[in-house]
């Protein structure tokens, strides 16, 4: 197979184990890109047939100048920029593969994509990604048996392991706390029982319930973004639910709820954020106390969050003042309440070496035949079943995250069948892992690298 040219834009952490799964492969000559060409040497040094150059994704210029010298672009950098580097790999030819959603503004260059001959392909991560790869299999199987998927639940969290999960939150961040913050304030859709569901984004947190996954084990599930088009994308029109959902540990959803009700999670630049402020005066500006003690700060925090229980409402002010938002200590004010937040949640909720991280992926479906003649034992006089696929990993305390293994790998293995140009990812358009055809080849190479979700029927 002759040589092929693969450009890595970004090198955080999901970079590493795309990267060094891709340097597997001799005749792959691998450049890794970064603004700060120091951060691109860094992962680059320690791996053959790997070099690192300097790009600035925001310019068009400096995308046009690169990826078109390039047989395949991997964009791991925000999805914001991916458009444009799709619109570089148009000109220059050049096959894409990103782990993102594939946004309205990607979805606009399909046409061109197609005629420029090339393929991008995109969710090929953990969530998405992973979930594609599992759903798929399990729905062409019970359709090649004549069954019906009536019910889809998927739920996933990327989540501290329990031994170190002991802070308000029961969380902490791997990537921005901005983007995770902002992600919980988003409006939700499914279907249930037949019906569409529209969850605002003030409801989001309160709508989360509490969700068993194996052996016991207790999470708090709230829906993520719109589940209602993967009824089409994953061809189960006789699904009447349909739910993909985000996993939290228990507590997380109702403080997240009360730092949005308080106005930490406000995005507007404030004139009155000033430096030398403390967090106490902050907080008693955006709750609108009287004055800045913690006395009248407690008595505004349960006017307006009007606590479940008592006991609820002491834990999510315990919170609180464990991450000083009730202190006399100055703050490091940016320019809005959450950007002044997010700094200090870098602060305090970062992983500490020796830290693991925990992914919890898991598909429930109910599934209806028509006669009994399978190989189960069904519910319901033969009629029905439960299915499920469930992927527990914990990350390595010296080594990758789980977050990061699970959509660097994934994404390496694209990228890699790509580069080897398998025929069923060979279509070009703007692709992502909904039919057997793409998912059935990366799933049995992540299986050959013990990545692989367990499947039962309940």
């Amino acid at each position: 197979m002759p040589p092929k040219a693969i450009l890595v834009l970004g090198s955080g952490m999901v970079a590493r184990p795309c990267v060094e799964y891709l340097a597997r492969d001799p005749s792959n000559r691998i450049t890794v890109a970064c603004r700060t060409l120091s951060t691109a040497q860094n992962l680059a040094s320690a791996l053959p047939n790997t070099s690192a150059i300097s790009i600035d994704v925001t310019s068009t210029d400096a995308l046009r100048s690169h990826v078109g010298s390039y047989d395949i672009v991997v964009s791991l950098v925000p999805y914001i920029h991916h458009a444009a580097v799709i619109k570089a790999a148009i000109e220059g030819k050049t096959h894409v593969v990103t782990t993102s959603y594939i946004s309205p503004a990607m979805r606009e260059l399909e046409a061109a994509v197609k005629e420029a001959g090339i393929v991008v392909l995109n969710e090929v991560g953990l969530d998405p990604g992973i979930d594609h790869l599992y759903a798929i299999k399990t729905i062409d199987e019970v359709h090649s048996k004549g069954g019906k998927v009536k019910q889809f639940l998927s739920y996933c969290g990327g989540l501290p392991s329990r031994e170190c999960a002991g802070n308000p939150l029961g969380y902490k961040f791997s990537w921005s706390p901005r983007g995770v913050l902002l992600a919980a304030r988003n409006s939700a859709s499914y279907l249930l029982e037949g019906k569409r569901v529209d969850i605002s984004a003030e409801d989001l947190m309160s709508s989360a319930r509490p969700y068993t996954i194996t052996d016991g084990d207790a999470y708090a599930a709230y829906p993520n973004r719109d589940s209602v088009p993967f009824r089409e994308f994953y061809n189960i029109p006789e699904a009447e639910t349909v739910i993909r959902g985000t996993l939290r540990y228990p507590g997380n959803p109702e403080f997240i709820q009360a730092l949005a009700d308080l106005g930490w999670l406000d995005t507007t630049e404030k004139d009155w954020l000033k430096t030398g402020m403390t967090w106490a005066q902050i907080q008693q500006k955006v709750v609108g106390a009287e004055d800045s003690s913690e006395s009248s700060l407690i008595s505004r925090i349960k006017e307006i969050c009007r606590f479940s229980s008592e006991t609820n409402g002491d834990r999510i002010i315990s919170g609180l003042r464990w991450l000083g938002l009730l202190s006399s200590e100055q703050a490091i004010v940016k320019g809005s309440p959450l950007d002044t937040l997010t700094g200090q949640l870098e602060k305090l909720l970062t992983y500490q070496p020796g830290e693991r991280d925990l992914i919890v992926l898991q598909h429930k479906f109910v599934v209806e035949w028509s006669d009994g003649k399978t190989l189960y034992v069904h519910r319901e006089g033969g009629k029905q079943e439960t299915r499920t696929c469930t992927l527990e990993m914990l990350g390595e305390p010296e080594g990758h995250s789980a977050m990061a293994l699970t959509v660097g790998r994934t994404c390496g293995v694209a990228v890699q069948l790509l580069a080897e140009g398998h025929p069923d990812l060979s279509t070009p358009g703007v692709l992502a892992p909904y039919t057997k055809e793409i998912c059935d080849p990366i799933r049995e190479r992540l299986e050959g690298l013990g990545i692989e979700m367990i499947e039962k029927v309940l």
